[in-house]
């Protein structure tokens, strides 16, 4: 049995034909990406973040770490410990032997911040740091 070869003129004329009847285009797809972006950068200032080298800038350091850690930070906050709180209050600059005092103190406000979105958690976190901070 012979098999014949397939142009690739042929193949390409059939795909480009195809193509638009899948209901994805590639604009649609790039158009799709840049909103996901701009949700993510424009509801949290993200644009602010970043210096021009594409590092976090340390002044966002603990706002980043809410935002993209906010689901593990809230076990720890019901906890009263664990390694997202003890990093969050570390960039928030709570000395290590006043942590668990602050630990104990974000698991008493945990009721306030169970349903904050990241930026109310980090504006909470901070506020119930700043006893505890130098």
């Amino acid at each position: 049995m012979q098999r014949m070869p397939a142009h690739p003129l042929i193949l390409t004329g059939v795909l480009a034909t195809l193509l638009p009847w899948n209901g994805c285009t590639t604009k649609a797809t790039i158009d799709q990406t840049t909103d996901t972006t701009s949700n993510i950068t424009g509801t949290t200032s993200g644009a602010a973040w970043w210096s021009e080298d594409g590092q976090i800038k340390p002044d966002f350091k603990a706002t980043a770490f809410v935002t993209f850690n906010q689901a593990n930070l809230s076990q720890d906050l019901a906890a009263g410990r664990g390694e997202y709180l003890g990093s969050v209050s570390r960039l928030l600059g709570v000395p290590t032997d006043r942590q668990p005092a602050f630990f104990s103190a974000a698991q008493a406000n945990y009721a306030q911040m169970a349903d904050l979105n990241s930026e109310a958690l980090f504006t909470l976190l901070h506020k119930t740091s700043k006893p505890f901070v130098y």
